[in-house]
């Protein structure tokens, strides 16, 4: 595949995405237009593959599109010698992120623990109680609980 020309299904079907993002991309400027057949049929350079799959893997690694994109034009040396553009810079900035919701997720899934440990089966109900682990009365900026258990 190194040297030949792809058309637009050999190109979705060897990346593995489907023919509507392949246009997506291109109207986003990720992928630049293909030159065309004789016969009007989009052809790809086969290293586009790659590009596809870095992407892919870029979005599942929580990189937005408008991210990859930035990534992909530094990793174009457009802008050589800027730090904050690369890379590292990107990847630490959203290794932060995704640690916070890791913490966010961790107290969400403790709460859930707690919810379900002490029994709770009714929102409203729950909300009124003083032994509810569910934070109501931190969400509604309040400090105050109705009953007790």
């Amino acid at each position: 595949m190194s040297g030949s020309a792809l058309r637009s299904g050999q190109l979705a079907d060897a990346a593995g995405v489907n023919l509507q993002t392949l246009r997506y991309y291109e109207r986003r400027g990720l992928l630049t237009a293909p030159r065309r057949s004789p016969g009007g049929h989009r052809l790809y350079p086969a290293d586009t593959v790659t590009l596809l799959r870095v992407i892919k893997t870029a979005q599942r690694l929580g990189f937005t599109l408008d991210e990859v994109a930035d990534l992909l034009d530094a990793g174009g040396h457009r802008h050589r010698g800027r730090s904050d553009s690369g890379l590292q810079a990107r990847a630490n900035e959203k290794l932060v992120e995704v640690e916070q919701k890791l913490a966010d997720l961790t107290v969400i899934r403790d709460t859930l623990r707690a919810a379900i440990s002490a029994g709770c089966d009714d929102l409203v109900a729950c909300a009124g109680s003083s032994c509810c682990p569910l934070p109501f009365a931190e969400l509604a900026g309040r400090n105050d609980r109705a009953d007790t258990c």
